[in-house]
């Protein structure tokens, strides 16, 4: 078992590659993750550091400009919740406005300090579908008729 120090400190190493993360250190992400680690999030659902690493290389392929701000940290014993400001410009649509996603990461540490579980909890329909055109009037319509 880690002692809550050493996992603290692992924590903040995380948040920190997170928050510094570029299309060239993402080859870097083996060092964070176990080799059979999970990853889940409103999209992906995917097991290895091979998959894990693909879903963030895309990232990079598909929007223009993205990074993670790390807003806070809970740790308690060899897990963690993140919560974070995802900011990036879309590559196709509305290429100039800033998007933000927020969101908030569970991440479970191994006895190598390396992530064995990451799980992203975001809402699609809010932070994201609701930005984009006809699929976001569609979604504002939505969200009208339920709250009226």
């Amino acid at each position: 078992m880690l002692s809550d120090i050493c996992a603290r400190q692992q924590f903040t190493k995380i948040a920190n590659y997170f928050e510094l993360l570029t299309p060239q250190s993402v080859e870097q992400i083996k060092n964070y993750y176990s080799a059979s680690a999970r990853f889940k999030d409103p999209f992906n659902d995917v097991q290895g550091v091979a998959e894990i690493e693909r879903i963030f290389q895309h990232m990079y392929v598909s929007l223009d400009n993205p990074r993670f701000v790390i807003t806070a940290t809970v740790v308690d014993g060899s897990q963690a919740f993140l919560t974070w400001e995802f900011k990036f410009r879309f590559k196709r649509f509305d290429t100039t406005t800033e998007q933000v996603i927020l969101g908030a990461s569970h991440l479970v540490i191994d006895d190598q300090n390396l992530i064995s579980l990451h799980r992203d909890y975001w809402d699609a329909a809010e932070e994201l579908y609701q930005k984009l055109p006809v699929v976001g009037s569609l979604m504002r319509w939505i969200k009208k008729r339920v709250s009226s």
